[in-house]
């Protein structure tokens, strides 16, 4: 009963301030002010401002409400660990076929390899260019007196 009337004043309430907005000249907004302020009277017309005071305090609908909270929780823990262990079942699944598989050959297994010829050239020359990045830098902090 006091919902119902708290309802009722605020609809009331809401609908002169659309009154006073719309006498401004501010016709949209009275219109959205006056939506917003129906809101209250219909909950109380449908009946759910009833059934919210009624769950409010039911102890068997706050013993609900943890059930589900629980539930909740219970799921979100499967779905963080679900993530962690990389996907989902169906993409789980699919990984265990492919693995399963035997012929598949690896696309760099058929490819000659190069040999011993090209790879000690390199490495000098990357070795002697790294002396000179060391030189320089030792001379950017000796500039800088670090």
């Amino acid at each position: 009963m006091i919902a119902e009337t708290v309802c009722s004043a605020v609809s009331a309430a809401g609908l002169g301030i659309a009154i006073v907005t719309a006498y401004r000249k501010r016709y949209l907004a009275a219109v959205r002010i006056a939506a917003y302020s129906l809101v209250p009277i219909g909950l109380v017309m449908t009946g759910v401002v009833e059934w919210l005071a009624d769950t409010a305090f039911s102890p068997t609908a706050w013993a609900g409400f943890g059930v589900l909270g629980v539930a909740w929780l219970l799921f979100m823990t499967t779905r963080a660990v679900e993530r962690r262990r990389g996907g989902t079942r169906k993409e789980r699944r699919a990984a265990a076929r492919e693995a399963g598989r035997s012929d598949a050959v690896a696309p760099a297994a058929a490819a000659p390899s190069l040999g011993q010829g090209t790879r000690p050239a390199t490495r000098p020359a990357a070795a002697s260019r790294g002396g000179d990045d060391f030189s320089d830098i030792e001379a950017i902090l000796k500039k800088h007196g670090i």
